[in-house]
């Protein structure tokens, strides 16, 4: 199976460098500041420009938010944790696609209806007591995704391991994959071994 790979939180040349080693289709920038992978534009701009896809993350962004990023650094995909109706007017007012997160606990969670964006990210709803939507390291029931069909691409994420990626990939029946703490190790530090051997299990 041929499947997509996202490593998101890159921060420094080493993590990009080492995403690109290993074949990564996209590399992620967090534009959030509460992250411990946040990185401003500026930052992400100075970052050498490789192979991958990159994606910018934003958390309930505004339209002067998304400006600045998009004028500091090129930017292939927007990564929208927003509701549907901010995700498809930030798809139509900049043009770049849209990839719109969305946090399920149960299969009456996962979205209905093919929305405005390019591609559904699913991953499991944050806890109560969270202090940022996604990233929070916390694997759904893989199981709940199988036949899903949303009428648009879709992406795994959430709690995504080397060691359990390809398990992921075989009760979800995922095509796309995204792992940011997953291939770190210390929070927003990433691991050249941990992302070549994530790479290679999830395409196993």
């Amino acid at each position: 199976m041929d499947i997509e790979i996202k490593i998101c939180g890159i921060r420094t040349p080493e993590a990009l460098a080492a995403a690109e080693a290993a074949g990564a289709d996209w590399v992620g920038f967090v534009f959030f500041p509460r992250s411990p992978r946040a990185v401003t534009p500026a930052e992400a701009a100075r970052l050498p420009q490789g192979r991958a896809g990159r994606v910018g993350l934003f958390v309930n962004p505004d339209e002067a938010e998304i400006a600045a990023a998009l004028a500091a650094v090129r930017l292939d995909a927007l990564q929208i944790y927003a509701d549907a109706a901010r995700a498809a007017a930030i798809a139509a007012r900049f043009g770049v696609p849209v990839w719109h997160a969305v946090g399920v606990a149960s299969r009456a969670d996962l979205p209905a209806a093919p929305g405005a964006g390019a591609r559904w990210v699913i991953e499991a709803k944050p806890p109560r007591d969270a202090t940022r939507p996604g990233g929070n390291a916390l694997a759904l029931d893989w199981s709940m995704l199988a036949g899903w069909r949303p009428g648009r691409p879709w992406m795994l994420a959430g709690g995504l391991t080397p060691g359990n990626v390809a398990e992921a990939v075989r009760l979800s029946g995922a095509t796309a994959v995204d792992v940011s703490s997953g291939v770190e190790s210390a929070p927003g530090v990433k691991d050249p071994v941990l992302i070549r051997d994530f790479v290679v299990a999830a395409r196993r």
